[in-house]
């Protein structure tokens, strides 16, 4: 078992190899990435309160020897960016399990090829180039899924949900006070569901997608650059609108109870636009 009480800047090179990889982080800067080398920890800021390294049986942990309690508002904003903030940056290999928590601050996680759970209170979350399940959860902020493919688990109670340049298996997006924009190539298989309480969901895939469509609002508009997908029909303010696009293989579900969903069409780009030029 290896361990280090890093109060100052330093960078730690771990010659063993790790699985899982656990953060525990109070305030400050979190990023994660994936490396084909030795896995690594960079702490470039320390507060009052160290930062606590820990190898043990391919685990590795990096987080606050001991967490704050929660006295009110006024000690948050005067005490916990004092004595608590840390940014650090942590190099492990593709294939780890990563359980990522942060309290207040920015998250960013990239590369990584196995499950990948991330729980931050307030702050902002940037997920890119993950694989296998991926599950986001934060209280307050946004959260950013670029180029990510597998099962996909996003939920914000304030703020807004982002999901583009991906080709994901599975995604389940809520949001309850915020709005949800996803931007996919051809769900082709994909089972999709978007859920916001008071909030916009805007849906755009290409024009060619495989897609069985159904959109329900309580209270606001339905809009489909589909014909085969209507704009909404229903008793009172309830709309509905159901419809297949292409062979229907992927499914996707989107819900509002105060706010309006749009589907947009993509139009495919032409190969020979997308070649490089000699």
């Amino acid at each position: 078992m290896a361990n280090w009480t890093v109060d100052s800047p330093q960078r730690l090179t771990l010659d063993e190899p790790v699985t899982r990889l656990d953060v525990r982080l109070v305030t400050g800067r979190l990023n994660v990435v994936a490396t084909d080398g030795p896995a690594r920890v960079d702490i470039t800021r320390v507060s009052r309160r160290p930062v606590v390294v820990e190898h043990r049986d391919g685990r590795l942990f990096v987080g606050h020897e001991r967490h704050p309690r929660w006295p009110g508002f006024l000690w948050w904003l005067g005490q916990l960016g004092r004595r608590f903030r840390a940014e650090v940056s942590v190099a492990v290999p593709a294939d780890v399990l990563a359980d990522l928590h942060l309290v207040d601050g920015s998250l960013v996680v990239s590369g990584l090829r196995r499950d990948t759970r991330v729980d931050v209170t307030s702050g902002q979350v940037t997920l890119m180039g993950l694989r296998g399940q991926t599950m986001a959860k934060v209280i307050s902020g946004p959260v950013e899924a670029l180029g990510v493919a597998g099962d996909l688990d996003l939920e914000t109670v304030s703020g807004e949900l982002i999901l583009a340049d991906s080709a994901p298996e599975r995604v389940r997006a809520h949001a309850v006070s915020g709005s949800i924009t996803c931007d996919l190539d051809n769900p082709r298989g994909s089972e999709i569901r978007l859920s916001a309480i008071s909030g916009s969901i805007t849906v755009r895939v290409r024009e060619d997608s495989d897609l069985t469509v159904h959109l329900h609002t309580t209270s606001g508009r339905i809009t489909s650059g589909f014909p085969l997908v209507g704009g909404g029909s229903g008793f009172g303010s309830i709309k509905d609108s159901h419809g297949v696009i292409g062979s229907g293989g992927g499914k996707l579900w989107a819900s509002a109870t105060s706010g309006s969903i749009a589907l947009l069409a993509r139009p495919v780009e032409d190969a020979a636009d997308r070649e490089e030029l000699p």
